[in-house]
Formats: C-alpha cells, sequence, structure tokens
C-alpha cells in the first residue's frame, strides 16, 4: 500500500515517555507526537471531511490530528507506530460505507414466526391446572 501522506505534511515532537521505566524515562525523550494538519493537507476534500469527524479528542478545533506513540523504547520505533496509525485513521477514513438499505420481512417468513408463536401458546396454556 503506497503512503498517501507526505512526509512535510507531518510534524514531529520527542517528548518523554509516561509511566515506569526507572532512570530511562526520565531521562530520554523517546516518546513522540505526530501533529497532521488535516485541512492543509493534500488528501482529497472527502477525506478530510471524515478525519475531522472522528470522534474523541484526537482533532484539535483547529482541524490538527495529534497521536502519540510511547510503547517503543527508541524515539524512530515510535515515530513508525505513529505514522503507521496515522496511515491506518486515513485509509479508514478513505473507504466508503454502502448504504444499508431496509428490507421487509417476506410473507412466508411472518407465517412461520407465527406459527411458532402459536405453538409456544398452546405449550404455555396446556401447563394450567387441570380441572375436574
Amino acid at each position: 500500500m503506497p503512503s498517501r501522506i507526505r512526509e512535510d505534511e507531518v510534524e514531529w515532537t520527542a517528548v518523554r515517555s509516561q509511566g515506569p521505566g526507572g532512570q530511562n524515562v526520565n531521562k530520554v525523550s523517546s516518546a513522540v507526537h505526530l501533529r497532521f494538519d488535516i485541512r492543509a493537507s493534500s488528501l482529497p476534500p472527502e477525506v478530510k471531511e471524515r478525519l475531522l469527524a472522528l470522534p474523541g479528542r484526537r482533532v484539535t478545533k483547529e482541524g490538527v490530528l495529534v497521536l502519540k506513540a510511547q510503547s517503543a523504547r527508541t524515539q524512530e520505533q515510535n515515530r513508525a507506530l505513529a505514522l503507521a496509525r496515522l496511515e491506518e485513521l486515513v485509509e479508514q477514513a478513505s473507504q466508503v460505507q454502502a448504504v444499508r438499505r431496509p428490507t421487509k420481512p417476506t410473507y412466508g417468513s411472518k407465517q412461520r414466526r407465527l406459527q411458532g408463536k402459536a405453538i409456544r401458546s398452546q405449550v404455555k396454556a396446556g401447563r394450567g391446572r387441570v380441572h375436574e
């Protein structure tokens, strides 16, 4: 799959990772923030609209998508992870959902359902007290 995102459209910031990790986590800025300006990108307009409508707080009011990657130990691996996540989001946004057309149940399926209900009703009616 060829990359849809140009390297010059992505802004990187190295930050310190959160969580445990001993002295290394306090010294090394191995986590990365990826900032991608959706409105200024070279993506098609319909893909931009779907990206801007993403749920959650990843997209700012200015239309900038922010992803943080900190699971790997090195900055290069975290950059690759963040870029892969961005590619995945763009790929999902570029796929158009098929429109669901509601269907009606067939006459036969309605009859089978009603017949099943009638049988069940007879079974339950037969559980009553026997009158002498």
